[in-house]
């Protein structure tokens, strides 16, 4: 039997509705965190395991985040089928079948099937963000929404800073270092075992995770969660819009998923590339597995320093400004500056330090960029947020950019591709989002 879920609009939600449901998003956040920061350890993890080159490696972000180019649309069409809730339950049960994939994939060692599970969870965070999204702008004042959004990057870096660290202690041993230096000495048939023993111990973990998502899915499905109307537009907004009929004719939408296409790509090189940085400096896997946590850790800070200052001291838009402003510098910092420096117990090039409070930078650029992007779309919002959550795809190809020149030059120089990056958020901050009508 086919049921019906009746969509509220949001400005009818009391203040508790509004609270549980900022929270219940807050939770999903969390575990969009969890699962996709996982990355930075899986990067230099499979590398060693399937014996890879940098470039080959960094196809784990290509084949997780560019189901988001292909599947946001599509979701958004989903989402308006069978409802939001319905809609998030589809997108965890898909997680967690990427997570059950990894299990052949780990019995045969077999890193193109343990691409194809990243990619099934990609498509099930594709669905789940574009739910998710236009939940945590609209559930409340527009002008705070960067501060809501600034929240809900706490929860998804905390879980960022604890997947790396739980991952790694599962999987890892104290010995694996004298192991991996062997690896290159050994024959070929017990390098074999020994690399089989290796990618197998990613079954428990990802068994456990797939039971999980499985259960949370149903579980959000059957939670007070209400659905929301985001087909209506207030009478202001139905005048302006009377003419528009595609989605492409709001200038700073599209110069927005731009932005965020440039946004997520620069921050997903700070993360993922930042263990095998510090490994070019002589630092051991064993050691380098904090540094993604050190970086998320200070997106953190600058969330904090969001939800303090915005819109009390700050506005969303000028916070935008000195995040860009500060992501170009810290990249030619990492470009430039050299020298020998202990902190917190590492011994390393002061570059790398660069490279961690990129995290600071980027905290407050996907809070900016996204009620700037969805302003005055109306009926057209849960596509427009389609189109943004399409811009995820920066996460897949920038690392392959970065991983190319590494292969090509080193790790340092490969962080050029970084400042055209940060150059166009500026722009984006101080014109792009001003703009209602292309000129050309």
């Amino acid at each position: 039997m086919k049921t019906t879920t009746l969509a509220i609009d949001v400005s009818s939600l009391n203040k508790r509705d509004t609270t549980l449901s900022i929270l219940l998003i807050g939770l999903m956040f969390f575990i969009f965190g969890f699962v996709s920061w996982v990355n930075s350890i899986l990067i230099p993890y499979f590398k060693i395991a399937c014996e890879l080159t940098s470039f080959q490696a960094y196809l784990v972000a290509f084949a997780f985040y560019i189901a988001y180019f292909l599947m946001s649309v599509p979701a958004s069409y989903l989402l308006k089928a069978v409802g939001f809730k319905k809609g998030m339950m589809i997108g965890f049960w898909a997680m967690a079948l990427g997570a059950f994939i990894f299990i052949p994939a780990a019995q045969t060692r077999t890193y193109v099937v343990f691409l194809a599970g990243l990619f099934t969870i990609g498509v099930g965070l594709a669905i789940l963000q574009t739910a998710a999204n236009p939940y945590i702008t609209i559930l409340g004042p527009k002008e705070r929404a960067a501060q809501r959004i600034s929240m809900m990057g706490i929860c998804n870096k905390a879980a960022g800073i604890l997947s790396p660290l739980i991952f790694a202690a599962v999987i890892l041993r104290p010995t694996d270092t004298d192991l991996f230096a062997k690896l290159s000495t050994m024959e070929v048939a017990e390098r074999g075992a020994a690399l089989d023993e290796l990618v197998r111990r990613v079954i428990p973990p990802y068994a456990v995770l797939g039971a999980f998502l499985f259960m949370l899915g149903y579980l959000i499905y059957r939670s007070p969660l209400p659905e929301i109307d985001t087909e209506q537009e207030n009478p202001e907004l139905a005048t302006a819009n009377a003419g528009k009929t595609s989605i492409f004719q709001f200038p700073h939408l599209v110069l927005g998923a731009v932005a965020i296409f440039m946004h997520v790509g620069a921050q997903i090189i700070a993360i993922d590339t930042i263990i095998s940085y510090a490994g070019s400096m002589g630092v051991s896997l064993l050691e380098a597995k904090v540094f993604p946590s050190y970086t998320l850790f200070c997106t953190i800070c600058g969330y904090v320093i969001g939800i303090v200052t915005i819109p009390r001291f700050i506005s969303q838009v000028n916070a935008l400004r000195i995040c860009t402003i500060l992501g170009t510098l810290f990249s030619l910092f990492i470009i430039f500056a050299r020298g020998t420096f202990t902190f917190l117990g590492h011994t390393t090039d002061v570059s790398i330090w660069f490279v961690v409070l990129l995290g600071l930078a980027n905290s407050l650029i996907w809070a900016g960029i996204w009620p700037l992007a969805l302003d005055g779309l109306g009926r057209f919002t849960k596509l427009g947020a389609s189109i943004l959550i399409m811009g995820l795809c920066g996460n897949a190809i920038m690392p392959l950019f970065y991983g190319y020149f590494a292969d090509r030059f080193d790790l340092r120089t490969a962080y050029w591709v970084l400042l055209p990056c940060y150059l166009y958020l500026v722009f984006y901050a101080l014109k792009g989002h001003q703009l209602r009508k292309w000129a050309f």
